[in-house]
């Protein structure tokens, strides 16, 4: 990790308009779980609440933090200045991994667990569940993310793109999507933690499996990538 990136890595996402943004998401499904508890009994909303929070907030924290970190540099051709340091393009990608990383645990898995505990204090395994789950779902979308930012500079529609139709739409029509979907792979972690949790069938090894392979595979991308930028100077 090269402390001067993650500080200037920090700034950028904290200093940007989508810095409010990404302090509003997990706000709204906060508030939103706190009118459903107020407003029904037995945890009614307690499953509509947290799958909005999984399938839609959770990404949308992922890429903008992915996307923020790395993309306004690639943008304005600054990124040429970042790489004209004698930094390795690996350190450079893990660093901003890390700040996005940490952004999307605090404000798109953490969020999880606090709207489960509100709208059901008597089950705070169920809770814990979905947290872990987002916390690992939330690692392989940030890395996914931070490579398509460093891939295209249309990265923030693609990765909507992904998020709504393919881990979406489709993820809740076609069962074989599962075994492809992010989503779906930390499901299945959090199955393991409480049962209450819908089970995916993919079992627990091939969820962690394949998330640790999309975060190294990609982590290893975006490196790759920003060393290109110097190769071929088409930045």
């Amino acid at each position: 990790m090269n402390p001067t990136i993650l500080r200037l890595s920090a700034q950028a996402l904290l200093g940007r308009r989508r810095g409010v943004v990404l302090v509003l998401i997990p706000a709204v499904l906060l508030v939103l779980a706190v009118v459903v508890q107020a407003l029904t009994d037995d945890a009614v909303g307690y499953d509509a609440v947290l799958h909005l929070g999984f399938t839609l907030a959770l990404p949308l924290v992922a890429l903008l933090a992915a996307t923020a970190v790395l993309g306004p540099e690639v943008d304005d051709g600054s990124i040429v200045y970042l790489l004209s340091k004698p930094v390795s393009r690996h350190v450079i990608a893990a660093s901003k991994y890390v700040v996005a990383w940490a952004a999307t645990v605090v404000l798109g898995a953490l969020p999880l667990l606090v709207a489960g505990l509100v709208l059901d204090t008597s089950d705070p395994r169920q809770a814990i569940a979905w947290g872990v789950g987002g916390a690992v779902a939330g690692t392989a979308y940030t890395a996914l993310f931070l490579g398509l930012a460093a891939f295209t500079r249309h990265a923030v529609v693609i990765g909507l793109l992904f998020a709504l139709l393919w881990e979406g739409v489709l993820g809740n029509v076609l069962d074989g999507i599962r075994w492809v979907a992010i989503g779906a792979w930390g499901r299945e972690v959090a199955t393991e933690i409480s049962s209450k949790v819908p089970a995916q069938g993919i079992g627990l090894g091939y969820a962690v499996v394949a998330a640790a392979l999309v975060t190294c595979g990609s982590l290893w991308f975006t490196g790759d990538r920003l060393r290109s930028f110097t190769l071929r100077g088409d930045e």
